[in-house]
């Protein structure tokens, strides 16, 4: 059971059809008495992240040496953040070569949707795991072309609190954050709004039929993360768009 969330881990395995089924961690369950409990859980979370973080920089290191840019999308559920890397692919594919990592729990619907635009994506199930580690992102790796002077999007488990902790080998944190889920959300999760080098907020579009309050929103963005670039766009009508994509290929000279 994972020390951070109380998920559950599965036995890793990758599937030739692009499908990776993998643990959250990639650890199992400790028993300890109540009066150690809590060091033993400590070290053992320590372990974790410090094993993730040495596959991270591995990964970080492979991308450098082929100047991809990589960049772990989070988000809560229903944020909008397949809709929109559908759209980002469709417009970055024409300039740059471009491959998708999917993090689910289950099915294989949004990389499907990823591969109808022509670009190659693979699925990753964590079955009882809630976000994406760095073994699994290395294990997928080796089932996507090289990318170099390209895109790697890693659409991570929709989740606004484990795959914070979590580095991917990513250059950034993409928080997608729709005007639907309220303005409390920084303040609610604070680790991940902190994490995020840029927050998207999502559905703009409907902003006229919502009570959503863009400054005080603004005001509790800045609270937890004074730094992070935020850009307002729609995936669904095309707004902000121009933003987004300026700012990718700014991510990308700089990779």
């Amino acid at each position: 059971m994972c020390t951070i969330c109380g998920c559950e881990p599965a036995e890793n395995h990758v599937h030739e059809h692009g499908h990776v089924h993998g643990p959250a961690h990639g650890h199992g369950h400790t028993h300890a008495h109540a009066g150690d409990m809590h060091t033993r859980v400590l070290q053992l979370e320590q372990d974790i992240l410090a094993g993730n973080d040495h596959v991270a920089a591995h990964i970080r290191e492979h991308l450098a040496a082929h100047h991809t840019l990589a960049l772990n999308l989070v988000s809560s559920p229903g944020s909008g953040k397949t809709t929109l890397l559908v759209e980002t692919v469709q417009r970055l594919q024409a300039h740059r070569p471009v491959a998708v990592i999917e993090g689910d729990q289950q099915t294989s619907f949004d990389a499907e949707r990823i591969r109808a635009t022509g670009v190659s994506a693979i699925q990753i199930n964590t079955g009882k795991g809630c976000h994406l580690d760095a073994r699994m992102v290395h294990d997928a790796l080796h089932h996507l072309p090289a990318l170099d002077h390209g895109v790697l999007m890693i659409e991570n488990v929709g989740n606004l609190v484990c795959p914070a902790a979590f580095d991917l080998g990513e250059r950034a944190k993409v928080l997608v954050f729709s005007v639907t889920e309220g303005e409390d959300k920084p303040l609610k999760y604070p680790d991940m709004f902190q994490a995020a080098g840029l927050i998207l907020l999502n559905k703009c579009d409907l902003l006229p039929h919502l009570r959503f309050d863009m400054d005080k929103a603004m005001g509790f963005i800045r609270q937890v993360n004074p730094d992070a670039a935020v850009i307002a766009l729609s995936a669904t009508t095309g707004q902000g768009f121009d933003d987004w994509m300026g700012w990718l290929e700014q991510q990308c000279t700089a990779a």
